[in-house]
């Protein structure tokens, strides 16, 4: 049986979206993203009550809980199994106890997995991969940063530095000794550095170079090296990145797939959000049939104190499209990963 002819090709094969600024057709980069990316970023922030376990009548599956007593306002219909009532709509967790709302939106339960795939459609995620204004998942103080004039970026540096200096009194030390005169000016510069990739975006890194080709096979770059901070402890972790996709008509220049894990890299992260970043992003430029993204690295914030064992390693993933739907095409890419 023939196959059916391929379609004209464009005369570019970069979106446009990514050469004229405009959004795709799916809208999903407007004014509301922004604003769900910035309350995100805030809600992350704001404080959290402890659970006093020393008080079972306040643990967080009692009905008389903090975390119930939110619930039930918020979702009458769902309440205590020893207050009321059996649930109007079961909840996924309520063999456990009563169902408890979400501190984060993003925590609220997803569907199950419908039957005939391997695991469930997409990963959820509330920000955008781009933001069209030129930066991609920018914090709150991006911008200020990325526009400031040279005279502003001095004052950063200054600014930085003394907060350096007032670290080096509390830690019992003489910032104005000779081992430690430069230090904070230095150590201010290196933070910059080593944050750098808050000044970059998506757009900038592709430069372009996206190119037409009829190639449907995966196309992988392993053991991609990644140095980033923990925003937990502000400690570094290191390691190695494997990207693969499935290209739809459309490949990237392999470099740019080292570039985009280093820009995201380049920021205070964690290990989950940095792989589902990278796998986002390329799969908003190229719009593959597939994406799939395993990191492994080592975190100095278990090595060096806390738990302190230098052994350990973490291993993330992300699957988008056919990596995540289709088991043997993900099992192509774990087996070509531990190919040496």
């Amino acid at each position: 049986m023939d196959s059916p002819p391929l379609r004209a090709k464009p005369a570019s094969a970069l979106p446009a979206y990514l050469t004229n600024g405009n959004p795709p057709s799916h809208a999903s980069r407007d004014k509301k993203e922004r604003e769900n990316l910035y309350s995100s970023i805030k809600a992350s922030n704001e404080g959290r009550r402890a659970v006093d376990l020393e008080n079972t009548e306040t643990l967080p599956y009692s009905g008389n809980s903090y975390y119930s007593k939110i619930a039930q306002e918020q979702r009458p219909e769902i309440t205590s199994h020893t207050n009321g009532p059996a649930l109007k709509h079961p909840h996924p967790r309520a063999h456990i106890g009563p169902y408890e709302a979400a501190r984060d939106p993003r925590d609220e339960a997803v569907p199950p997995t419908p039957p005939g795939t391997s695991r469930s459609a997409s990963p959820y995620t509330l920000n955008p991969p781009i933001d069209f204004d030129g930066l991609s998942w920018p914090s709150l103080g991006t911008r200020e940063r990325l526009e400031a004039t040279p005279e502003e970026a001095q004052a950063r540096v200054k600014k930085l530095s003394g907060a350096v200096a007032t670290i080096l009194e509390c830690l019992g030390e003489d910032p104005d000794r000779e081992g430690l005169a430069g230090t904070p000016e230095r150590y201010a510069k290196a933070m910059l550095f080593f944050t750098k990739g808050y000044e970059e975006n998506l757009r900038d890194i592709v430069n372009g170079a996206v190119f037409h080709e009829d190639h449907d096979e995966l196309v992988i770059v392993k053991d991609i090296e990644i140095f980033s901070l923990c925003e937990h402890h502000l400690v570094p972790f290191t390691g190695k990145m494997h990207i693969g996709y499935i290209p739809n008509r459309r490949v990237i220049g392999l470099s740019k797939l080292a570039r985009i894990a280093e820009m995201f890299s380049r920021r205070l992260q964690v290990q989950e959000r940095l792989t589902k970043q990278v796998a986002l992003a390329l799969a908003e430029v190229l719009q593959p049939l597939g994406v799939a993204v395993v990191m492994e690295s080592t975190h100095l914030c278990m090595v060096m104190r806390g738990v302190q064992k230098p052994g350990a390693t973490t291993t993330t993933s992300c699957m988008l499209g056919r990596m995540r739907t289709t088991a043997t095409t993900r099992e192509e890419f774990l087996n070509l990963l531990n190919r040496k």
